[in-house]
């Protein structure tokens, strides 16, 4: 009987971690669904209120950051490099500080960052779980396509190569319209060409009563 028991608390123990696994997966599917960017405004450094939409109708990379975390300052400058690589194919960083404006400006006074800082100071928490970080993570990246829809949520640090190959479906194919490229034409093509010239120029001469001069 102990042994019966046991299984069946075992087996009951099973189950409900099965449940609990599929659970978290179907939150996680269901976050990474695309989704409304919601319309908030922040202020930046200099107390000017900078709304979302400004940017609308662009790749958005929005990043909540803080002074005091180790990988969001990693992040930093390889999001630079990647705004100054995408700053022609409408691709714009934002990153949002979940930090004192204080602490905000001192770093900014060495880091000399080439994309839009706002301050959401401790309420940048609530507006990140509103986007989608359901784990409360810091740093924490939503992606916005150029219909203004959150097609990525990602709790955590992210590398450039990731970031590259998140951002490159979404780009616009550009045309290649390079001058220096020559399309080689085959001679015999210009040689039937001449010739069915000639041929047309002889008939005309012979319908008009011409004929070259022997």
């Amino acid at each position: 009987m102990p042994k019966l028991f046991i299984a069946v608390i075992l087996a009951f123990l099973i189950l409900l971690s099965s449940l609990f696994a599929w659970h978290q997966n179907q939150k996680y599917l269901q976050a990474q669904q695309p989704m409304p960017l919601i319309e908030f405004s922040l202020p930046d450094l200099a107390g000017t209120i900078q709304p979302i939409s400004s940017w609308r109708g662009k790749i958005l990379v929005i990043n909540f950051w803080a002074t005091w975390c180790p990988p969001c300052l990693k992040e930093i400058p390889l999001f630079m490099e990647l705004q100054a690589e995408y700053a022609q194919q409408n691709v714009q960083f934002i990153g949002i500080a979940i930090d004192d404006p204080l602490l905000v400006e001192d770093y900014l006074s060495f880091m000399d960052i080439n994309y839009p800082i706002l301050i959401a100071e401790t309420e940048g928490g609530k507006l990140s779980k509103k986007l989608g970080n359901m784990v409360n993570a810091v740093p924490f990246t939503v992606i916005v396509n150029q219909q203004n829809h959150i097609v990525l949520r990602h709790p955590g640090e992210l590398s450039k190569q990731k970031l590259r190959e998140l951002i490159a479906p979404l780009l616009t194919p550009q045309v290649i319209n390079n001058p220096r490229i020559i399309v080689p034409v085959q001679k015999t093509s210009l040689k039937l060409k001449k010739d069915a010239l000639i041929s047309r120029t002889v008939a005309k001469k012979h319908i008009s009563g011409q004929h070259p001069a022997n």
